[in-house]
């Protein structure tokens, strides 16, 4: 089943590849004159933590804006169109080196694209900054809850590299909602860890599945900017080739931590995110994504 799975991700990852990448060729008289290396560190550093699971968005949305590297009106397009090789590399290493129980991580990396497709149409209706906030304290509550079992306050936490029974059914679950949340800017990475983390199963687990379902996900959904002509190819390409390199080393630090460590960068990232979305809440809110 996982063999069906990395095919299903290498041949759409392929087909988007190169349907992109000929785009970005054709278009290459047409780059702007920002300077390569701030995209090229832009690229790698964001990539690099994105891959400790700290997503790369908002970092890359703060560097485009405070260096003047793109203008904002595309600067979803080219995130997606140019994060997307970089986050199927993510998947394919993650999926390779570390094990997971093949019912789980397909159903779930399943349920992610599902519920982006399926339930943005719900989700995008929706009051963001009331989003933003319930997730902000959920996060917290998981986070202070991660910090208990690590101070040795409450036995939790495990080992386990699959759920069954209602356990599997809750991540499915909260996995096609995570995947919904996505679409207006919620990101699935720290959800993702939280729940895998409070289910018991080991921190790592949450890696192959929440990469994969993200990379399916924009593997599917990137190629209309391309078609809309709604990125900055120069900056895409940037962030595909040095992101690529950024996801390598990165992964050879997450799969050589030992267990304790590998909690505290779970806590890390959760307790990030959660102050990222109260932050987020006090701003005002963005129109509806949908009619």
């Amino acid at each position: 089943m996982v063999t069906m799975l990395k095919t299903v991700l290498g041949l759409m990852s392929s087909v988007f590849g190169i349907y992109y990448l000929r785009d970005a060729f054709r278009k290459r008289r047409q780059f702007s004159d920002t300077a390569w290396p701030k995209l090229w560190a832009t690229g790698f550093i964001t990539n690099f933590f994105d891959t400790l699971g700290i997503g790369s968005f908002a970092q890359q949305t703060a560097a485009f804006k405070l260096l003047h590297m793109v203008d904002d009106r595309i600067i979803p397009g080219t995130m997606n169109v140019g994060n997307t090789l970089a986050t199927v590399t993510q998947a394919f290493l993650f999926m390779s080196a570390v094990k997971v129980e093949p019912l789980t991580l397909i159903s779930m990396s399943i349920a992610a694209p599902a519920g982006a497709v399926l339930g943005a149409g719900v989700v995008c209706r929706m009051p963001r900054r009331k989003i933003q906030l319930g997730m902000g304290i959920g996060l917290l509550a998981v986070a202070l809850t991660i910090l208990a079992g690590l101070l040795n306050w409450l036995p939790l936490g495990g080992v386990a590299i699959g759920l069954t029974g209602w356990k599997l059914a809750v991540v499915v679950v909260m996995s096609f909602v995570f995947g919904a949340l996505q679409t207006i800017g919620v990101g699935f990475y720290a959800p993702c860890m939280a729940m895998v983390y409070a289910m018991g199963m080991h921190p790592l687990t949450a890696f192959p599945i929440m990469m994969t379902a993200t990379a399916m996900l924009m593997a599917a959904g990137s190629a209309r900017f391309v078609k809309e002509n709604a990125y900055d190819p120069k900056a895409a390409v940037s962030l595909t080739v040095f992101g690529i390199l950024g996801v390598f080393l990165a992964a050879f630090v997450v799969k050589s931590l030992p267990l304790t460590v590998m909690k505290w960068v779970v806590l890390g990232v959760v307790l990030y995110t959660s102050i990222w979305m109260f932050i987020s809440s006090r701003q005002k809110d963005a129109p509806p994504a949908c009619p």
